[in-house]
């Protein structure tokens, strides 16, 4: 506060310096800012007042109460009696509190936030009560309907004695970059809060599965979670869900849920049902530089299919690892457009056709769309596990991989895949040493890892490897395609580049 004063100071004497060297001539001066009227930007109104009133009263302040169990630091030690311990020697707990904003979407009191507003802050933590208060500062105990995860959207609901004020969707697919916004929300408590800015960006992904976000300008902070972005006719196009900030606060980085992702779901959650989505049972991977050079192929159109789950839609369409997936029901695959949303969108039991990419030649397959298992189910898809407690092995290692990769590899013998726990059928070379400096080294490739194929070519020996390498050399790409094995994990395909000699 003393850096404000001293600035305030320093002004007031800047005006007084100003006051004495204009007396003489007071009659002729005029006010800078003297009848002046802002214009409005261009498809923007000279004020968003009105529009704000009549929008306010639809949007809430969402809380919890939440009951934390506290940790024993000393629990199986000879002190773990003297911690936390409470009548009858039960762990004892905390209250703790979380705040967010969201807003009314019917009459009869159903309310959209996030599913983070509403969620366990901490490990061990419970919701005890989800409080929603009004602009008029009525409160009322809300009823988690339905919650959706993936999506981070939540439905609450809660009983009034009167209509409430509510607001609708509007059509985000019409949303331009450049189109003005309003957001309305809690940031750090403060309700009502009325920021406004632009739409900076379309179909921002931040690393979720489903991302698709608006970015906007329009200040965010936390607090504003579950806040709607309005456009300038008043209707919701987005629902305030995360900021990008080293600091915390708003750097002008903010994003929403779009939508034309949100509506149908809180629909569903709205009658109590869980959200569907489609599922072809694939592993994928961006098509990014790297990959795409490795395969000759353009980046960043299509997604390239790191592993088929056994027995799923993919699997019975015929679809392969190694594959690259490049439209599916029509609509092409991209960064703006990602398979998973796709896939999501269609239909569970519907036949879609498939475009791919294998070999360098286009061909059409048609697969069933199946429903998506549960987080915990795709999680054992791959699970992880390390060691490479094989014996090297004396090897001439190879000149083409060594000098261009930075690999050197021996062949798969029935040792070696014992010591590394892989099927009795894989084959390979393993490798020996990475040269921690090339791109092998940087993407993770290590010693125990075993190479399956190069150039979506089997490799049986180092010499495999090194004539898959000059065969890339010749064709002038920089990079190799491996597709490599882990103990534990499926295998990958990696691309990995070239060292420059």
């Amino acid at each position: 506060m003393r850096y404000a004063y001293a600035i305030t100071g320093a002004l007031l004497l800047g005006g007084t310096a100003i006051a004495v060297t204009t007396a003489s001539n007071v009659g002729a001066q005029v006010a800078q800012n003297e009848g002046l009227q802002a214009a409005a930007p261009a498809g923007a109104p000279a004020s968003l007042a009105d529009m704000v009133e009549k929008l306010q009263p639809a949007v809430v302040n969402i809380s919890t109460k939440q009951r934390v169990k506290v940790q024993n630091p000393f629990a199986g030690t000879p002190f773990g009696d003297l911690f936390g311990q409470g009548q009858g020697g039960q762990p004892q707990t905390r209250q703790a509190q979380s705040l967010g904003s969201g807003f009314i979407i019917s009459a009869d009191g159903y309310i959209v936030t996030n599913n983070h507003v509403v969620s366990a802050g901490a490990e061990g933590a419970s919701v005890e009560q989800i409080t929603v208060t009004l602009t008029n500062r009525e409160e009322y105990t809300a009823k988690l309907v339905g919650r959706d995860p993936a999506t981070d959207l939540a439905v609450l609901k809660i009983t009034a004695s009167k209509p409430l004020p509510f607001v609708k969707f509007g059509d985000s697919t019409k949303a331009r970059v450049g189109d003005w916004v309003v957001a309305i929300g809690n940031p750090f408590a403060l309700s009502g809060t009325v920021t406004a800015g632009i739409i900076s960006a379309l179909h921002r992904g931040t690393g979720g599965t489903y991302d698709k976000f608006i970015q906007t300008d329009a200040s965010i902070n936390q607090g504003n979670s579950g806040g709607p972005m309005f456009d300038m006719r008043g209707n919701v196009i987005g629902i305030n869900s995360q900021i990008l900030s080293p600091s915390g606060g708003n750097v002008g980085i903010g994003f929403a849920i779009p939508s034309e992702q949100a509506a149908p779901i809180v629909n569903t959650l709205m009658k109590g049902q869980s959200v569907k989505r489609g599922y072809l049972g694939v592993q994928i991977s961006p098509l990014g530089e790297d990959l795409a050079d490795s395969l000759g192929l353009a980046k960043n159109r299509g997604e390239f299919v790191q592993g088929v789950e056994p027995g799923k839609g993919a699997d019975k369409a015929g679809i392969k690892a190694g594959d690259v997936i490049v439209s599916v029901a029509g609509q092409e695959v991209s960064p703006d457009q990602n398979l998973s949303s796709i896939v999501a969108s269609q239909p569970i039991g519907s036949r879609v056709p498939i475009v791919l990419i294998r070999n360098g030649q286009r061909q059409t397959v048609t697969a069933v769309v199946g429903e998506r298992p549960s987080e915990d189910e795709l999680n054992s898809f791959a699970q992880q596990q390390d060691g490479d407690d094989f014996s090297q092995q004396d090897q001439a290692p190879g000149q083409a991989a060594q000098q261009s990769l930075g690999i050197s590899a021996i062949p798969l013998t029935p040792t070696i895949i014992r010591q590394l726990g892989i099927a009795a059928d894989t084959r390979g070379i393993v490798i020996t040493a990475v040269d921690g400096s090339t791109d092998a080294g940087a993407k993770g490739l290590r010693r125990g890892d075993v190479i399956i194929s190069a150039n979506n070519r089997p490799v049986l020996s180092q010499a495999d490897l090194d004539a898959q390498v000059k065969a890339v050399s010749a064709q002038g790409r920089n990079a190799i395609l491996l597709q490599v094995l882990r103990r534990g994990q499926p295998a990958i395909f990696l691309p990995v580049r070239l060292r420059d000699k």
